[in-house]
């Protein structure tokens, strides 16, 4: 089998390419939350579609996977296992815990929740890469975490967000199932069958997935904005709280569990980043605008905490990744 040979301007571009995308997306996010928070009549309507854009995310994330991504998970299989239980078991818990201690109101609680119970978002990837983490863990961990959700994410959502919110945990997996399994596994196959085709677009993948939150974004807030500014801070520390302890605990758990220094910061990037857009859209729909907001600035934060810690982790020249090209960016770059 001929292998590729990465080549030092490739490892730059490759993180170049990482770098501008976790930078220019948060900011994208940050100027669509605040259109809708300015003018939410412009936006009057674009509920509906949040699904549809959420779909689109999912469909652009299953075009960047290949094989591959499955073959990692069967190599580890024990450090995904505990990346999954570290993921499932710390976010969810971190979410009823933070918001019965800040006794958040029923909506926002519940919001909180459920950002907790999501997969791991597809940014921790890029993160990884820029913390010098191992990636081919984190790629794995996010894929199965994504794959699982179906199953995963509604029976805990029931579990701690019930004693706040009514939760119809059949019709959140159906909403999962139509809004993020079926789109990946088109991707993955779209790019099994016309891969060649594939590659030549890769390159506007990222521009569309981060336009497809910013949109989802802004019909979060516009719907809300009304309740946003007196929720605001709130909110925020919340949502701070959620990311920070996320990636603290997901981190030690790697280092706990003997997996050593770059599994343990994707196991941080894995655990603290989650797919806030998702969260987002099952709030808007099975809740409210109100409970969707915990999400929308989970979506904007996570991102650039994300991106401080991965330069702060970054220094140590210890932490090289442990896949077999380090210097080479993940497929993840393709859809923030």
């Amino acid at each position: 089998m001929q292998t590729e040979q990465i080549t030092p301007d490739q490892t730059a571009s490759g993180d170049k390419a990482a770098k501008r995308a976790v930078t220019v997306f948060p900011v994208l996010v940050l100027v669509a939350g605040a259109a809708g928070l300015v003018t939410p009549g412009t936006f009057a309507g674009w509920a509906s579609s949040v699904p549809y854009l959420l779909g689109t995310v999912m469909f652009c994330m299953g075009l960047t996977m290949t094989p591959l991504d499955f073959k990692g998970v069967a190599k580890r299989p024990w450090a995904v296992a505990i990346g999954l239980v570290a993921h499932y078991v710390i976010m969810p818990g971190l979410g009823w815990l933070i918001a019965h201690l800040l006794g958040l109101p029923p909506q926002l609680a519940a919001g909180v929740i459920l950002v907790g119970c999501a997969p791991s978002g597809t940014a921790s990837n890029v993160v990884t890469f820029l913390a010098r983490g191992d990636v081919a863990l984190s790629v794995s961990v996010a894929t199965v975490s994504t794959v699982l959700a179906p199953l995963v994410t509604p029976p805990l959502t029931l579990l701690l967000a019930g004693a706040y919110l009514p939760v119809d945990a059949g019709s959140m997996m159906t909403d999962i199932l139509k809004t993020v399994l079926l789109p990946v596994l088109g991707g993955l196959v779209v790019r099994l069958v016309a891969g060649k085709l594939v590659d030549r677009v890769l390159g506007v993948m990222p521009w569309l997935s981060s336009l497809a939150v910013a949109a989802i974004v802004t019909a979060v807030v516009s719907a809300s904005a009304g309740t946003i500014k007196a929720a605001a801070v709130s909110v925020l520390i919340a949502v701070v709280l959620h990311n920070g302890c996320g990636l603290a605990l997901g981190y030690a758990a790697g280092k706990v569990s003997g997996l050593g220094r770059p599994a343990s910061r994707a196991m941080a990037f894995e655990v603290g980043m989650q797919n806030s857009g998702l969260a987002a859209s099952l709030a808007a729909a099975h809740f409210s605008p109100l409970a969707a907001l915990p999400a929308a600035v989970f979506s904007v934060w996570h991102n650039i905490s994300g991106a401080v810690v991965a330069a702060w982790m970054s220094r140590s020249r210890r932490g090289r990744p442990a896949s077999a090209d380090p210097g080479h960016a993940p497929a993840a770059v393709e859809t923030v």
